[in-house]
């Protein structure tokens, strides 16, 4: 199933457990026929998609950005994002981080407390 308007996303946390959901959001993304970006500062490779340790490595314009790092990793990631200034934000479950919305919301990027999976799967991505 291919989405009519491909968005570029970048996953943070991205993991190759097939368990953990980050892992499940790579999948279902490119599924949707979305541009994925797997960002985790570890790994070298996602279902055959070079991660990225950093988001200073994306020159790109960036649709979207799904978080499932908790708060402590994410507010690292504050002045990054409010850099690379995608036009969303999503906070999945457990990955809530309430001074970082507000940052990032401040710098009119939209954020959303959803879950991908959830959002692919209802057409609402």
């Amino acid at each position: 199933m291919h989405e009519s308007n491909p968005q570029t996303v970048v996953v943070v946390g991205a993991s190759p457990n097939p368990e953990r959901y980050a892992n499940k959001a790579v999948r279902a993304l490119l599924d949707h026929g979305h541009r994925v970006i797997p960002l985790h500062p570890a790994l070298k490779e996602v279902y055959g998609l070079q991660v990225i340790k950093t988001l200073e490595e994306i020159s790109e314009e960036v649709n979207t950005v799904t978080l499932y790092v908790n708060a402590v990793l994410s507010s690292k990631l504050r002045d990054s994002l409010l850099d690379l200034h995608p036009r969303r934000v999503i906070f999945n479950p457990g990955a809530e981080n309430t001074d970082l919305r507000i940052a990032l919301e401040r710098e009119n990027i939209e954020c959303l407390e959803a879950c991908t999976l959830v959002m692919l799967g209802t057409g609402q991505f």
